[in-house]
Formats: C-alpha cells, sequence, structure tokens
C-alpha cells in the first residue's frame, strides 16, 4: 500500500489543540519516536522572552512521552537583521544561556531570517564582517552547513536553509548549490527510508496567505515572496519523484496550518513566542509541535500550548 495513505490529517487547517486532548501509542508495534518542534523562538534579553523560551524548553523535556530530539525550526533570536553587535551577542548570550540550563535533549537546528546579520543594514564594515550573513548563527549552533541531513531510525531528516538576502530584505528559496546537493540527497536515499524535509519558511501553506489583514484592493491574496518559498513548483516536481517524502516541517508564519498536497503532509507549526511575546498571534498562542513518527511512515503532529 501507498504510504502516503496513511497520513493521519488529509484537513486543510489544523487549529490547536490541548495535550490531554491526544493520545500517542506508546505500545504500537509500529512506533518509531517523538520529536519536538520548537520554532520561532525569538528570545531576548527581557523577562517576558527569556521565562516563556524556560518554560518551553522546560516544557518538552518534562514530557510523559519520550522525546527523541529537538528542531529549532529557526527565528531563534528576536533580531539581527538590523541590530548592532553589541544587541545581537546579547541575544544570543539569551538563548545559549537558557538553553543550557533547561534543554537535556538533542538538538537539530535549522536557520531563520532574522538569525541571520546584517542583511538589512547599510554599512559597507558590516558587510564584510567576518560573522556577517550566517556566519554568526551557525557559529552560536555550531553548525558546519546551513543546510543538512540525518538518519534517525528509519526516517531521514533533510534541513534546508530557505531565507536569502534579497536587496535589504530576504526571498524564501533555495539556491542552486542547495538544489544540487537536494536532489543527490533523495536520489542517494534507500527508498525503505521515509524523508521528513524542514524548512524555516513553508514551501507549501495556506497560512502565507493569511498573515496579512488585507488583500491587495483588487481583491488579490497579498503572499509575500518572504512568506512562502517562491521555488515551491520547482521543490514540488521535485518531491513528485520521490514516494518516501511524507512531510515537510515549517515554522515563520507564527500561525499553524496542516495541508497535504500531492501526497505530501505539509505541517506550519506556529510559534514558541506567538506574537513576538506579546500574546496569542492572530488566535494562535505560543505553542510547540509534538511529532509522532512511526516506522511504517505514519506521522502524527500534535500542538502543544505550552504556556
Amino acid at each position: 500500500m501507498d504510504r502516503r495513505k496513511f497520513l493521519q490529517s488529509s484537513s486543510l487547517v489544523t487549529a490547536a489543540v490541548s495535550f490531554n486532548q491526544f493520545e500517542f501509542s506508546p505500545t504500537s508495534k509500529s512506533l518509531s519516536f517523538h520529536v519536538g518542534f520548537l520554532s520561532d523562538t525569538h528570545v531576548k534579553p527581557t523577562d517576558i522572552a527569556e521565562e516563556g523560551m524556560r518554560k518551553a524548553f522546560r516544557h518538552v523535556n518534562q514530557l510523559d512521552t519520550k522525546v527523541d530530539f529537538i528542531i529549532n525550526g529557526g527565528d531563534s533570536i528576536m533580531d539581527a537583521l538590523k541590530a548592532s553587535k553589541e544587541k545581537v551577542q546579547k541575544q544570543w548570550d539569551v538563548w545559549n544561556k537558557v538553553l543550557s540550563e533547561e534543554n537535556k535533549l538533542p538538538i537539530h537546528h535549522c536557520i531563520g531570517n532574522h538569525d541571520a546579520w546584517g542583511w538589512q543594514m547599510n554599512d559597507a564594515e558590516v558587510k564584510n564582517d567576518p560573522l556577517y550573513d550566517k556566519k554568526w548563527v551557525l557559529q552560536e549552533h555550531k553548525m558546519t552547513s546551513p543546510f543538512y541531513s540525518f538518519v534517525h531510525k528509519n526516517w531521514k531528516f533533510i534541513v534546508l536553509d530557505s531565507a536569502h538576502e534579497n536587496n535589504g530584505g530576504y526571498i524564501a528559496r533555495i539556491d542552486e548549490e542547495q538544489i544540487i546537493w537536494l536532489e543527490n540527497e533523495l536520489k542517494s536515499t534507500d527508498n525503505s527510508k521515509h524523508i521528513c524535509i524542514v524548512s524555516h519558511i513553508p514551501i507549501v501553506s495556506f497560512c502565507s496567505a493569511m498573515f496579512a489583514d488585507k488583500n491587495e484592493p483588487n481583491g488579490d491574496w497579498k503572499i509575500s515572496r518572504a512568506l512562502l518559498h517562491v521555488d515551491s513548483r520547482r521543490l514540488i516536481d521535485l518531491f513528485k519523484q520521490y514516494q518516501n517524502i511524507v512531510c515537510c516541517l515549517s515554522g515563520h508564519i507564527h500561525l499553524q496550518d496542516s495541508v497535504e498536497y500531492f501526497g505530501i503532509q505539509y505541517y506550519c507549526n506556529g510559534a514558541v513566542s506567538g506574537d513576538w511575546w506579546n500574546g496569542p498571534f492572530k488566535g494562535f498562542a505560543p505553542a510547540y509541535a509534538l511529532f509522532e513518527f512511526f516506522n511504517d511512515g505514519k506521522v502524527k503532529r500534535q500542538i502543544i500550548n505550552y504556556a
């Protein structure tokens, strides 16, 4: 039977649910492992942001359900795009302090747009600094590359680098070097391995269209190049060639949805920071996602309103 028939949900949008409403199946013979997906923490040196990050990581570490590892979906710090070196360092100091004190689980990082330093600064000295662009976040996360893959049990996780500088802003896509690498990763993955793809910015989503409060004056939806991969069609066409791609995980939008497209489940997983530490964002409370990955290719998601 085609593994895509096993996907948990075919609904367009999945709203937040409470932890007690979802029952995992720890005795199931096909159960493989659980993963916490924590994205858009946007931590900064304020009491509210620091304590919020502490609560989220403490919560996932203390779950009764064993969590094998965490995926950090990106935007770890509030903003490095246009912040001074001093302000960026203070943000990373808080991130590293809280992580060291509250997290005991293995963690795999995805880079977000706000993690990159200097894109919105018109300063030649910044552009020539050794820490410019993603070099600083790579250093903080101890990463050797902004995109990579790893295998856990019967699953391969492919982590993409989806935010790139664009005329003082940023655009959601992967460059040619990365697309060649991705094609090789997919080709070299045994068909018996299930694949989960991670990107900070969604490749497919409905909530990208809901980020703006209004449509264009002529009624057109507003979906910025910064909110949805501009190379989605190319990636979708590539994904169609591989029946073992099960799901794609993302953050960035601070909203939550679940979209099935051509047999692949695309999950956008909200934000640990909610409305950038100002409460819920458009009705979605600060949250993280808990995923259950099965040996037979099933995947389930639960949104955890940790606060």
